[in-house]
């Protein structure tokens, strides 16, 4: 009798074993980056073009088209968001805004206002956290709050594009990501322009875009910046003096997942 209870323990601690699986961690990232240039070239972004075209992630349209992409990342505000949502009407401008829960939960009208006007609402996570420092469980916590606090607030009721927490990536969380649905989505062209207590005025904006630019230029702001939103009405009208359209990620996208007759570029 002895043995046998011995066995159904033994038994039992086993199968106990077998049906816990710990959360796993991503173990470590990179941190995006490129080489840039100012030869109004896409610039080089080394081994990360692999792993980014294996797992359908975007920093960039490779087409050679004279296209632009305005994305920014709104944290928190500052009191220009506005005036840059003015603008882009003004233009008739798509842009893609990506945003954190502390955003969605102190400006739900000016998120509301994103999705009427017809921009793209993003997914930069609820908390901002490392995603190659979690795990897949706290990942998608963290997107699906993010994507239920956009839809309490506005008419966008499902997310598709990420934009990791502080560009810190590798092949586990772009794998997670595209089980849960994500496309991630890159930038090549940015500059500091997020620090508050150190804006250079308007010019300063505007000729770090301009000396950047390429055809298929995906641009990365943050509406926090004053010298942004002064910069953006001069910016848009001169891009588009110099041939210039400006897409949305949705035209991305479908551009490179649809054959060339049915899409119509």
């Amino acid at each position: 009798m002895r043995k046998l209870i011995v066995a159904v323990v033994t038994v039992m601690f086993f199968l106990a074993l077998s049906a816990y699986q710990p959360e796993i961690h991503a173990q470590g990232g990179y941190g995006w980056g490129f080489k840039k240039n100012d030869e109004h070239k896409l610039p080089d972004i080394g081994k990360y073009k692999q792993i980014l075209e294996e797992y359908g992630a975007y920093y960039a349209d490779d087409s050679g088209e004279k296209n632009v992409y305005l994305t920014f990342d709104n944290g928190y505000e500052e009191g220009y968001t506005d005036d840059i949502l003015d603008v882009l009407k003004k233009h008739d401008v798509p842009a893609a805004f990506f945003l954190t829960g502390h955003y969605v939960e102190s400006q739900p009208d000016l998120v509301k206002r994103m999705a009427d006007e017809g921009h793209i609402i993003g997914n930069h996570s609820y908390h901002h956290p490392d995603f190659t420092t979690v795990t897949k469980k706290t990942m998608r916590k963290e997107l699906e709050s993010l994507e239920e606090a956009v839809a309490d607030v506005s008419s966008q009721e499902n997310i598709k594009y990420l934009r990791p927490p502080q560009g810190m990536f590798n092949e586990k969380t772009l794998q997670w990501a595209n089980e849960l649905g994500y496309i991630h989505t890159f930038w090549s062209l940015a500059f500091t322009d997020w620090d508050t207590d150190d804006q250079k005025g308007w010019k300063y904006a505007y000729d770090n875009i301009m000396e950047q630019i390429h055809p298929g230029a995906l641009i990365l702001l943050h509406t926090v910046s004053s010298d942004n939103a002064k910069a953006l009405d001069k910016l848009v009208t001169d891009l588009k003096k110099q041939g210039y359209q400006f897409k949305s990620l949705d035209d991305l996208v479908l551009k490179n997942l649809l054959p060339q007759p049915i899409y119509g570029y």
